[in-house]
């Protein structure tokens, strides 16, 4: 597998990674100055929507290089055969998804119960024995 990966690495991969790491950079950076920076030179203040909007776009477009990388179309692959694994799992229905919670909910009543008991029946001996 090292082999593999080692192969995988050629240096437009490194760019694609850089530009990735940079863009995310950016985004995060503009967030957190593009608030001051607009109101120094435009005297009010940045619009939410318009500061909203180029984060997404940033983050879309570092992650849009990222997978463009060798690992991240790896990345994608295990993704659609998670996608295909999810499809074949059978669901419970809905009676089988309400009796199991009704189990669980008289399971917990019952424990909670005996729990009580048992350390009402404790402080009780605990209460005897200090006086």
């Amino acid at each position: 597998m090292s082999t593999e990966s080692k192969a995988n690495n050629s240096p437009l991969d490194i760019v694609k990674w850089l530009v990735a790491i940079a863009l995310f950079a950016a985004a995060v950076v503009g967030n957190y100055m593009a608030p001051d920076l607009y109101l120094e030179a435009q005297g009010e203040e940045l619009p939410l929507l318009f500061q909203v909007l180029a984060v997404v776009a940033l983050m879309l477009l570092s992650a849009g290089a990222a997978l463009t990388t060798a690992k991240g179309q790896a990345f994608l692959q295990l993704l659609k055969e998670a996608n295909i694994e999810r499809r074949k799992v059978v669901w419970p229905t809905r009676q089988e998804t309400t009796q199991t919670t009704m189990i669980v909910v008289v399971v917990v009543f019952v424990m909670a119960l005996i729990l009580w008991g048992l350390d009402s029946l404790l402080g009780w001996l605990v209460s005897l024995i200090v006086g």
